[in-house]
């Protein structure tokens, strides 16, 4: 069977920084609520001509700037968002264009949160199944879009930005993507939820979320597919080198964490700087770590996510 591979990863975060400090401005909340619930110091807000398009396109640039590969040899674009700057064309049918890209093909996946291991995954299936030999997967969202800002029980807990990786078809035996694993529960989907979309009359087009109940399934969910993942490729949480988990709320990531047995220094974690980039947030910490040296060639990592939907799942990766 064939193996799929990350060879190259990028990121693109706006260039306007938003502090708590200066969110207390706007709405009735301050610097101390924020970081003692989420661990949230400061999110990045698209600005000018930002948009998900401008940013999904420079982290696969990157991406495949990091892998030396070259726009032309690419043969798909699969782009996880909640928050296309369009309803069609797809934001990875642009980023294809915004390439350069004349041939293969691009296209978007819808699971929130959870956006990046289910476009992960498809990109596997793709090369698994011979359709494709490299696929950039990206995950990209302009959540400031969603956001009702004079709610700070949401407006606080999201930021925007992009991450990409490249895959590619090849590598050794037990190298690349070892397996991923989906789920999703529709019965749950009022949980977390956007109130309409474009052309639905009498809704508020922002983002509603149920914060305590999203907590206790996320622990319970996530724990569950973690499980999943080393049982089905006969490992334990010792052999993890790497948590990269989705970055939601610090004390979502610390349990996930205290369940493996790992370390703080074995997990990443960037909901400190960029808050809830949704389906952006394990493609950003995954570069973060790679480019700064963190994470090398042969590590372990575990991925995991939930989001709306209810959706969740993880995957584990040797780099």
């Amino acid at each position: 069977m064939k193996r799929a591979r990350i060879t190259g990863v990028g990121g693109c975060l706006p260039v306007q920084v938003v502090t708590n400090d200066e969110l207390a401005v706007r709405v009735d909340t301050s610097d101390e609520w924020i970081r003692a619930r989420t661990g949230i110091l400061q999110r990045h807000i698209v600005s000018g001509d930002e948009n998900a398009v401008s940013m999904a396109t420079d982290a696969a640039r990157k991406a495949l700037d990091h892998a030396g590969v070259s726009p032309a040899n690419v043969d798909a674009v699969v782009v996880a968002t909640s928050t296309p700057d369009q309803v069609f064309p797809s934001v990875g049918a642009r980023v294809q264009a915004g390439l350069g890209m004349t041939s293969g093909f691009g296209f978007d996946v819808s699971a929130a949160c959870s956006g990046f291991i289910y476009a992960l995954s498809t990109a596997n299936a793709l090369i698994c199944a011979g359709q494709a030999r490299r696929v950039l997967v990206i995950g990209v969202e302009v959540f400031s879009r969603l956001m009702d800002w004079n709610d700070r029980t949401t407006c606080v807990l999201f930021g925007d930005g992009a991450g990409a990786v490249l895959l590619e078809e090849g590598g050794s035996d037990g190298e690349g993507v070892l397996s991923t694993h989906l789920h999703s529960d529709g019965r749950l989907g009022d949980l977390l939820y956007v109130d309409g979309a474009a052309g639905c009359a009498g809704t508020t087009q922002h983002l509603k979320m149920q914060g305590r109940e999203i907590f206790r399934h996320a622990v319970a969910k996530l724990s569950a597919a973690v499980d999943e993942a080393l049982s089905v490729n006969g490992l334990t949480a010792e052999d993890v080198q790497w948590l990269v988990p989705h970055q939601a709320n610090i004390r979502i990531i610390d349990g996930m964490a205290k369940k493996l047995a790992l370390s703080s220094e074995r997990v990443v974690v960037t909901v400190d700087r960029h808050a809830n980039t949704s389906a952006a947030s394990i493609p950003l910490a995954l570069n973060e770590a790679v480019h700064d040296g963190r994470i090398q060639k042969g590590d372990l990592v575990l991925m995991e996510a939930l989001g709306g939907g209810l959706t969740w799942g993880s995957a584990l990766v040797r780099m």
